[in-house]
């Protein structure tokens, strides 16, 4: 059995794992500049929040990426001045190239959650979007969340895999495995070649670094005790998606075994705007009815004390 990956090692694969995803991460995940993501992350925000967001004159983005969550929300006049850190110098090269495109201004940092670059009480709002469960030792990066918050600042995470969720989860991938030669045979598509990379997937250079990228699934008292024993008041934690996400990992996984180049224009639009109907329904419907921990997607707000 092979020992287990050091702090130092995880965040090393981080790096080049997200460097290397970095040019076509918006492709592959259908990242959205417009209404329908400002939408999203709004929806997500207010969650987290518990509360509608209103306006964060400074705010730092933690795992910032290619910039989904900071771009949509300056656009959106949530947030006035931006900062994004990110451990992956790639991501902030992408995230400043969308900038530049869409006119929003912003401030980039490279580093590492752990250790913030970053002066004490200098934010109104720290948040991310799918970025815990890639730190090695939450309880620093929750202590540093803490104290670069301003006095009744607030602190919103989204986008956390939920440790059954992720379980659940894998039934509509195992049977979409399956499937996956009937399918391509219907929709005319030819099988993946091996080793190919599209769309921000991994090449042959970061084959099988994803089990030292992804070290976290979460339970929800997990994350509670997380933020409150870093010093936050009024923790609350909430789950998203569950049909959505048995429908989107269904879809991928049958996706990811043809040649991208098969795959039909109506197939993607059916699987895109299908995921954003099961998205409202999980919301609309089920969100508030089942317990956090058997979504897909964990998400924790909290407030620094005043």
């Amino acid at each position: 059995m092979a020992a287990p990956a050091t702090a130092e090692q995880i965040r090393d694969v981080n790096t080049r794992y997200h460097d290397a995803a970095a040019a076509g991460y918006d492709a592959k995940w259908g990242i959205d500049f417009g209404p329908v993501g400002r939408a999203q992350v709004l929806t997500k925000l207010r969650k987290a929040l518990g509360r509608d967001p209103g306006r964060f004159e400074r705010a730092l983005e933690v795992g910032a990426g290619t910039g989904y969550f900071s771009l949509n929300l300056a656009r959106a006049g949530v947030i006035g001045e931006a900062t994004c850190m990110d451990i992956s110098p790639g991501m902030l090269e992408t995230l400043e190239a969308n900038a530049r495109e869409l006119g929003v201004a912003v401030h980039t940092v490279a580093g590492d959650a752990e250790a913030l670059p970053l002066p004490d009480a200098g934010f109104d709002l720290v948040f991310g979007h799918a970025v815990l469960h890639h730190i090695p030792d939450l309880g620093r990066a929750f202590a540093e969340f803490h104290r670069v918050l301003r006095p009744g600042g607030w602190l919103a995470f989204a986008g956390e895999p939920s440790r059954y969720g992720d379980r659940l989860a894998s039934v509509p991938k195992r049977g979409a495995v399956r499937l996956a030669p009937l399918w391509r045979a219907a929709m005319g598509a030819g099988p993946r070649a091996e080793g190919a990379a599209t769309n921000g997937d991994r090449g042959p250079a970061d084959h099988g670094l994803e089990a030292f990228v992804d070290v976290h699934a979460f339970a929800p008292a997990q994350l509670r005790r997380l933020a409150a024993s870093a010093g936050f008041e009024g923790v609350r934690v909430r789950g998203e998606e569950l049909l959505a996400s048995w429908f989107g990992w269904a879809n991928r996984t049958l996706e990811a075994s043809a040649d991208p180049e098969d795959v039909p224009w109506l197939w993607r639009q059916y699987a895109y705007r299908g995921y954003l109907l099961l998205q409202r329904v999980d919301r609309d419907l089920l969100e508030a009815r089942l317990p956090p921990e058997v979504f897909y997607n964990l998400m924790v707000g909290a407030r620094k004390p005043a």
